[in-house]
């Protein structure tokens, strides 16, 4: 039947390394055995040693970019990754009003892996009010989840309590990344689903550097498994599966921080 593929979207920018952004949502969605399609809101000079440099495109090409979408394919899940600036979240957040592209998987990205800032400071609010509010699944890390809720976390007990507050904030599902926690044996994660039931996810920490682009893979495989109807609680486990595989089984890519296996899901066998 004509246009009945499972389909996706992902609202971000570009990676000229090809680890992270729009590049590692595309791979990951492919992975998954969806088709993804990308709304670019920004374009950026970036390897594996850091970003050098970022510009986001003029908001009229953004608009335009999702009423193309619009016209032609049939998404049944988005996600939104790096959104520059304030003008352009509030931007993206009028689009999809605008629009049923599916559930919404927000990733609030924030800053790289090296550091570099990818979001404006003055957006994060805007993020906060407009964003996040939108979100069927919202998967900050944990620098993320203190900016967005100004609870300190230190624990276990001060993720659960950022989970509640992003909820009231007006996000359905959240999933806190717990990948930068000083645990040296794992790495554990913490799910509010929108029922009120909770859980942990974790998973055994690997030592090494390639873990660039590991928030946008999770939260576009999680896209790709909503697209095909997974409920929200089978697509976050298979997306901290896929994660998990994807850092395990690294491969030797850049002189950073490298990126993820993005192939690793597959070849172990599972699907």
């Amino acid at each position: 039947m004509a246009n009945e593929f499972p389909q996706t979207l992902t609202i971000a920018g570009t990676d000229s390394g090809g680890g992270a952004g729009v590049m590692a949502d595309l791979k990951t969605m492919q992975e998954r055995n969806v088709f993804g399609t990308a709304v670019v809101v920004a374009v950026t000079a970036q390897n594996t040693l850091g970003v050098q440099d970022f510009m986001a495109l003029p908001q009229k090409l953004v608009d335009e970019q999702f009423a193309s979408l619009a016209a032609d394919f049939k998404i049944r899940a988005c996600k939104t990754g790096m959104l520059a600036d304030a003008e352009h979240v509030h931007g993206v957040v009028e689009n999809l009003k605008k629009v049923d592209f599916g559930p919404l998987t927000v990733d609030p990205v924030m800053i790289a892996k090296g550091g570099a800032a990818l979001l404006a400071d003055d957006a994060v609010a805007t993020v906060r009010d407009e964003l996040v509010p939108l979100a069927d699944v919202l998967t900050p890390n944990l620098p993320e989840a203190e900016r967005l809720t100004n609870v300190t976390i230190t624990d276990a007990k001060d993720m659960e309590s950022a989970a509640v507050v992003l909820q009231d904030l007006g996000a359905k599902n959240v999933i806190i990344k717990g990948g930068h926690e000083a645990t040296p044996d794992k790495a554990s994660d913490f799910v509010l689903l929108a029922d009120g039931r909770s859980f942990w996810l974790s998973a055994p920490r690997v030592d090494t550097v390639r873990t660039h682009g590991t928030g946008d893979t999770l939260s576009s495989c999680i896209t790709a498994e909503l697209a095909k109807g997974q409920d929200f609680e089978s697509a976050i486990r298979i997306g901290k599966d896929y994660v998990t595989a994807a850092i395990a089984n690294p491969i030797a890519v850049g002189n950073g921080h490298g990126p993820l296996n993005h192939w690793a899901y597959g070849q172990g066998g599972a699907h």
